[in-house]
């Protein structure tokens, strides 16, 4: 299976996994001191800290931050405020539903992300628009946060599942197609967006194993080892079932969808390698996947590029989806 890698601007930039396995730079923070002993590949504590922290390598965060919740006031100005729907019994599981004028339409979930502990629904409105206006249904579920979850990444990972499962029963009374979800997540969403990928769908919601038919995911992390070695387990509580069971990397021959994946160049390196190594894992073991790349995108700064439809992610969702040109 070969991994086609594309830049930003929608070119290609290669077509095989050799031709993307070089370290783009990312912004390194500022370092001070001696480096000391190497506690994950060649990083040190700080260093395997900062990896895992990307406001070290995004001094513009709270900028773009800001301009999620601003620019999700003016979505909503324009399509009206969203469908709001319970899908579990605790207050959070709820979600946003920005439904589209076409019939029997496909639906894109998109799992947000704010390094597990942060993040609203209300806050994330800001893509929806160029999908509503292509023809399908735009859904941000709420979930827990995990430190309400007392550390707990499985309590958020089930809410998540839920509020999948939930579309898929109701998406005829709402407009939309059961038989054609999509999934999208950033950064904390994008794992939850992969563990979603690999879910006994059947087994536990007596649902078709093939839930999702297609995912975008950004960002993210794929293989929690070294996230539990970094100062993430302050407030994670991770135990080797969680982290095996998290880590979609570790359960590809569950995976059934085509998978699209993408990171900045500015990003940390390890959420740069993350991707690069889940994509030549899938590509490995004969799944369909391919390579984003976002030539100088940050980490937050890539995601909103979901809300133009000719932007890196924005473009390749509606592609994905059928909606837009490849």
């Amino acid at each position: 299976m070969e991994i086609t890698r594309r830049t930003a601007t929608g070119g290609l930039a290669g077509a095989t996994i050799g031709l993307i396995g070089g370290r783009a730079l990312a912004q390194a923070p500022a370092t001070a001191g001696a480096k000391g002993p190497a506690v994950w590949l060649d990083l040190d504590q700080k260093a395997l800290d900062d990896a895992y922290d990307q406001s070290a390598y995004a001094p513009n965060l709270p900028q773009i931050t800001g301009r999620y919740a601003t620019n999700s006031e003016a979505v909503r100005a324009r399509l009206g405020a969203p469908q709001r729907h319970t899908y579990g019994a605790s207050a959070i599981e709820a979600l946003d539903l920005y439904p589209t004028a076409q019939p029997n339409a496909p639906i894109q979930i998109f799992l947000h992300g704010g390094a597990w502990r942060v993040g609203l629904a209300k806050e994330y409105a800001f893509p929806a628009e160029p999908f509503v206006r292509a023809g399908a249904h735009f859904v941000v579920p709420d979930f827990i946060n995990v430190i309400d979850s007392g550390g707990d990444l499985m309590v958020m990972e089930e809410q998540v599942r839920r509020a999948i499962a939930w579309v898929h029963r109701n998406a005829r009374s709402f407009g939309g197609d059961p038989d054609r979800i999509y999934l999208t997540g950033h950064s904390s969403g994008a794992h939850l967006g992969g563990a979603a990928l690999i879910a006994d769908w059947r087994g536990t919601f007596d649902l078709p194993q093939d839930v999702i038919k297609g995912a975008l995911l950004c960002s993210g992390m794929y293989d929690l080892k070294p996230v539990r070695l970094s100062a993430r387990s302050r407030y994670v509580k991770f135990t080797d079932a969680t982290e095996a069971a998290l880590s979609t990397q570790r359960h590809l021959e569950r995976i059934g969808c085509p998978v699209v994946l993408a990171y900045g160049t500015l990003e940390t390196p390890e959420f740069q390698r993350q991707t690069r190594d889940f994509a030549a894992a899938l590509a490995a073991a004969h799944k369909p996947v391919q390579l984003l790349v976002g030539e100088g995108y940050n980490h937050f700064e890539i995601a909103e590029t979901m809300a133009n439809p000719y932007g890196l992610l924005g473009r390749a969702a509606l592609v994905q989806m059928g909606l837009g040109a490849a």
